[in-house]
């Protein structure tokens, strides 16, 4: 059913806003599927801070091009819907997979990050990431593990000294 003009320029609207605001987009076909389906992955998607929905492939062509996204002419073809990741793509890029599992009707086309697109397989390797919080404790855990090591080297010296001085006064105690 055709819609009019206002209401594509509308859509248009909101598929910029989604766009601008997200650090990944993951295009999926959902051919075959119920909505029963469609809103469980858009459940799991919400959960991780991101949005899941079906679009119409020119205008959201039009709206990639106009953000300076280049989308491969083949993810944008048959029936389309959108992952959008507005905190954490790996954390959306699992629950996609994780919801998208056992439902053949259901395939990932590709995505874009940083104005790059990505295969399949790159979404798939993105899924597989830990999420962001996981990263940060990794992160700081690495960063602190120097700095702490270097307090325990630079107290060493000082400890030694004290129980030399402790072992000293108790065998002076023992002797008087």
């Amino acid at each position: 059913m055709a819609i009019s003009k206002q209401r594509k320029e509308e859509v248009q609207a909101q598929y910029a806003d989604w766009v601008k605001r997200s650090e990944a987009v993951i295009l999926v076909e959902y051919s075959g599927s119920n909505m029963k389906s469609i809103d469980a992955i858009r459940a799991k998607i919400r959960e991780t801070g991101g949005e899941f929905h079906i679009v119409k492939n020119t205008l959201a062509r039009r709206v990639f091009a106009d953000n300076g996204m280049d989308v491969p002419a083949d993810y944008l073809v048959k029936s389309t819907a959108v992952s959008f990741a507005f905190k954490d793509p790996a954390s959306t890029a699992k629950a996609l997979t994780d919801a998208i599992k056992g439902n053949e009707f259901v395939k990932v086309k590709g995505g874009l990050m940083g104005g790059k697109s990505l295969s399949p397989a790159q979404v798939k390797a993105l899924s597989d990431m830990p999420p962001l919080p996981v990263m940060r404790a990794t992160l700081l855990g690495v960063l602190q593990a120097p700095a702490g090591k270097l307090v325990r080297t630079l107290a060493e010296p000082a400890r030694g000294l004290a129980a030399v001085i402790k072992a000293h006064s108790e065998s002076a105690q023992a002797s008087a």
